[in-house]
């Protein structure tokens, strides 16, 4: 645990909103800055940094909290690993006795990234070994992909040897202990046996690294007819599938135009190898929405490249609505050669020119959707013109611009030989009831919302609304300021856990009156609940007044919701009790 004045003096040196930039864009509005919410997909900003006491606050999904929230949520870290970036950035020293308090996790993530780093040292040296399987892993990448050891040294590359246990006798070797090794993904442990195992073995290895250069875990390809052919590190306290990219450590410093998007490890390799160094892919997984986020923050373009079978299209429209949300510029790359399936074979047999040829060619979100209708149907045929015409008109009316909608229309009634006006207005039918649903599904959450029935943070919330509302304007105020906290303490007022009725309010409440100042209030909150936080703060914030009688007035409606609450409560227990003995008489 970091001392809570150390916690404050981390928080009063950092400015909240150049940090947040770095992750998202902001543009001022008023006295705060606003943007498109770095967690969550969204199309309006949501997204609000408040300057004035260092905190954030989004609308959309509901995280906020101070700048230690903020880092911790946008790089996976746990609490006390956020402080002491921001520390670190800072320039103050927290001191190491903080260490030994126990609020640190069994295995701590440097010493992780340490096992991995020296994993990945274990690995590539077993590649050049004077053994079979080592060879054949050699000649796999030097041979079949055509790997310079140049190539083989910059990624890291290297051979799990076939041995049993041989990774963990010389990482055991080096000091590290067999927890260690399963907190970090590399071995496990026989629940029959007892033995260690190790989790790759008789693989080509490739390191995963963060944009730090900390290697995070490992992708492994079988070099035999095992299943799967291709293993990954599971999970660990490091590191996450759905938040990496690999080779982002190197494409970071190439992204300002456009990156990349690929499907696996070799891709990569063989793209950056030949020049295009602005090449990624995700880790054995499709994309998700942290990872199109992630991207976000490095380029405004992104090319997909998978490969064209029906599971490389299904891909690629996922890709391609997760990117757009995320807000960036889509396109799609497509061989023009039937001999080759993906970047790595394209380069190998035809060179890195006639590949930069092909990515000059990419086709937009639009033309490539436009080209797969028309492969499905043969608009020859009047049917088939008609599926396809209203295929055609749904995905032109999910195009916010105008102007755009009015240029697809133009050029798809050329195509289909309709006159334009005779599209628009299909269009228009088609939009005006995607909005019409849109408006009663935003109703319909807005008021399940107001009632609480979404709340995951306060889940008593939708049994006693009302209370606790009166609980959340009490801790704002509390929150706000610290005044009413030291009343409250003091015995000033009547006010105590038993008054807050709802579990979470009431830890809120709690954590404020504790005499313990070394506990941070924000440590162990999600940043969903943070944000709750934050959110009850801002409540208060907005309003001209919230001086003592103020505080007192919430008070007292707080006592009267809990009181009408608790009698609601009773006459609900006494019905339920009159209607089984009723039932009880009547059998």
């Amino acid at each position: 645990m970091i001392p809570r004045q150390v916690i404050e003096e981390i928080l009063a040196r950092t400015d909240i909103h150049p940090l947040i930039s770095r992750y998202t864009t902001l543009q001022r509005a008023g006295s705060n800055y606003k943007g498109l919410c770095p967690f969550h997909n969204e199309k309006t900003p949501s997204f609000v940094v408040y300057p004035a006491d260092n905190s954030f606050y989004c609308f959309g999904c509901g995280v906020g909290g101070n700048a230690i929230s903020f880092v911790k949520k946008a790089e996976n870290l746990d609490y006390s690993e956020a402080a002491r970036l921001l520390a670190k950035n800072a320039g103050i020293t927290i001191p190491e006795e903080a260490d030994n308090r126990g609020y640190l996790p069994k295995v701590n993530r440097q010493r992780i990234y340490e096992i991995n780093r020296d994993a990945a040292k274990y690995f590539h040296a077993c590649l050049y070994a004077d053994d079979p399987s080592a060879k054949q892993a050699y000649e796999y990448l030097h041979g079949k992909r055509a790997l310079s050891d140049a190539t083989i040294k910059h990624f890291g590359l290297g051979f799990a040897p076939r041995a049993y246990g041989a990774l963990y006798r010389h990482l055991t070797s080096k000091g590290y202990s067999a927890d260690e090794l399963i907190y970090a993904g590399l071995c496990g442990k026989d629940q029959q046996t007892g033995r260690m195992y190790d989790f790759f073995y008789n693989r080509v290895m490739f390191p995963i690294i963060d944009v730090s250069g900390n290697v995070l875990a490992f992708g492994g390809r079988v070099m035999d007819n095992s299943t799967p052919k291709y293993r990954n590190t599971g999970d660990t306290y490091v590191y996450n599938k759905k938040r990496v990219l690999f080779g982002l450590n190197f494409a970071k410093d190439a992204s300002q135009e456009e990156l990349i998007l690929c499907e696996g490890y070799m891709d990569v390799i063989a793209l950056q190898s030949a020049g295009f160094q602005n090449a990624v892919a995700t880790c054995g997984t499709a994309i998700t929405p942290e990872q199109a986020r992630l991207m976000k923050r490095y380029t405004p373009r992104v090319l997909i490249s998978y490969d064209m079978d029906k599971a490389g299209r299904n891909a690629t429209e996922k890709a391609m609505k997760l990117l757009e949300e995320a807000g960036i510029e889509v396109k799609i790359l497509k061989m023009d050669r039937d001999d080759v399936k993906d970047p790595d074979e394209y380069i190998r047999r035809y060179g890195a020119r006639e590949f930069r040829r092909v990515l000059e060619i990419g086709k937009t979100k639009f033309d490539y959707n436009l080209e797969r209708i028309f492969s499905k149907y043969d608009i020859r045929i009047p049917q088939y013109k008609i599926d396809a015409t209203k295929e055609i008109c749904n995905m032109i009316a999910d195009v916010s611009s105008a102007a755009e909608r009015e240029i697809y229309v133009n050029a798809v009634s050329k195509k289909l030989d309709i006159k334009a006006d005779v599209l628009k207005a299909d269009v228009e039918r088609y939009r005006k009831k995607k909005v019409t649903e849109y408006r009663k599904k935003a109703e319909t959450t807005a008021k399940q919302s107001s009632l609480g029935f979404s709340d995951k943070v306060n889940t008593d919330y939708v049994r006693m609304p009302a209370v606790a509302r009166c609980e959340e304007a009490v801790l704002g105020l509390m929150l706000l300021y610290p005044n009413y906290v030291d009343m409250v303490k003091a015995g000033k007022v009547d006010l105590n856990d038993s008054h807050f009725l709802t579990a979470f309010n009431r830890k809120v409440f709690l954590s404020l009156i504790q005499d313990d100042k070394d506990e941070d209030l924000y440590a162990d909150l999600t940043a969903e609940e943070s944000g709750r936080i934050t959110k009850m703060k801002l409540d208060r914030m907005e309003l001209s007044s919230n001086g003592e009688d103020v505080f007192m007035e919430c008070i007292k409606k707080l006592k009267d919701s809990v009181n009408k609450q608790e009698q609601k409560t009773e006459e609900a227990t006494l019905d339920a009790l009159n209607d089984i003995l009723a039932r009880k008489r009547n059998q």
